[in-house]
């Protein structure tokens, strides 16, 4: 080999190093070294939850945001409307959880398959949770993507998720679930109270009256007196009015509704007083219920208060008949007679239409 060959070997070796040194380690996203699998997101997290009073999800284009007031999360575009203690609490102790594992694509064009592109496209499926405090600072910032499935039992739950401002993309591990649609935290239970309990109720629609009374464990119409028979599950079903109610959506009172269509004042036999007001608009049924005591049922009558006063609740449409009936609606359906059957033909009897006997000759009928 002539020193002339060993230089130019030399020199290519020395390109050949510093090009792997640019387009190897130079492009290596720093997390890749700084971070060890298995790091904690957010450390110390824990202790700075208690400033958190404000947490807003983004997700294609759409904030959904939780507010902290008197002591209680609620939905910032239902009034502050109560959501699910559990579903919140779950979020949170999975962000102090939240571990990360690996690091995947750092290629813009590639966070859409990880779910992890920005959350303000209208086709995005990613979402941006911030948590802040009171004063509007942020706690933490994470946009979380595809969720990954794992197929073996007792495995830890993996998420992909990236920093807001940061094109790394990581995998990691952690039960987190991020929901961006409101009516997934709200909380729809609204009362419960078994039939058994309503002693009456007092119904005022279109200028009549109805009143229901239990008689012989079982409620009847006592006004009118003189009534058509009625179906007896259609008026069980207004015993059953405040049974496992749930609503559909809600909204604070101040918010205007359709027209009142009547008002059911029921009564239970431990002395607590219901008034349900319904209203229409549209297709939709709203009620709202206030809700008294003088008896040993005072403290029910509170409760129920503090948590149904100041809310107006859609409700499926088949409400309206067990808060609000009509006699007509507890009417019984009238029987349909029975078709009349067609008597059998005798044994060797022809369905046949008899043939034509032709007319004899010389008939003066024929022309």
């Amino acid at each position: 080999m002539t020193p002339r060959t060993l230089s130019i070997l030399v020199v290519v070796g020395a390109v050949a190093l510093g090009g792997g040194w640019y387009f190897g380690s130079a492009t290596k996203p720093a997390q890749q070294v700084a971070i060890d699998s298995g790091t904690l997101m957010f450390p110390n997290l824990a202790p700075r939850l208690k400033d958190a009073a404000k947490i807003e999800i983004v997700s294609q284009g759409k904030t959904t945001t939780l507010v902290l007031a008197d002591g209680r999360w609620g939905l910032a575009d239902r009034g502050g409307y109560p959501i699910l203690d559990t579903k919140l609490r779950g979020m949170l102790t999975a962000l102090t959880e939240l571990r990360l594992l690996e690091p995947r694509t750092s290629d813009a064009e590639q966070l859409r398959r990880l779910g992890v592109e920005e959350p303000d496209a209208n086709d995005s499926k990613s979402s941006l949770l911030r948590l802040l405090d009171g004063s509007g600072k942020p706690i933490l910032s994470i946009i979380t993507g595809h969720r990954r499935v794992r197929a073996q039992a007792k495995v830890p739950e993996q998420i992909y998720i990236r920093r807001p401002g940061e094109a790394q993309a990581w995998l990691a591990e952690g039960a987190l679930q991020v929901d961006a649609d409101p009516q997934l935290w709200l909380d729809r239970d609204v009362m419960n109270i078994d039939s058994k309990r309503i002693a009456g109720a007092v119904i005022t629609r279109d200028g009549q009256t109805l009143t229901l009374a239990r008689k012989d464990d079982k409620l009847d119409v006592t006004d009118p007196a003189d009534h058509p028979p009625l179906d007896d599950y259609r008026v069980e079903d207004v015993g059953r009015a405040f049974e496992h109610v749930t609503f559909q959506d809600v909204q604070p009172n101040s918010t205007p509704v359709g027209d009142e269509i009547g008002r059911g004042v029921f009564t239970t036999t431990d002395g607590l007083t219901i008034t349900a007001t319904v209203f229409k608009a549209e297709k939709d049924i709203l009620a709202r219920f206030a809700v008294t005591s003088d008896d040993k049922a005072k403290e029910e009558a509170q409760t129920l208060t503090t948590r149904l006063g100041n809310w107006t609740y859609q409700l499926g449409a088949w409400k309206e008949k067990a808060l609000v009936p009509t006699l007509a609606d507890l009417k019984k359906a009238e029987a349909i007679p029975p078709a009349a059957e067609t008597p059998p033909a005798p044994v060797g009897a022809t369905t046949e239409a008899p043939a034509e006997t032709p007319a004899p000759a010389g008939d003066a009928t024929k022309p």
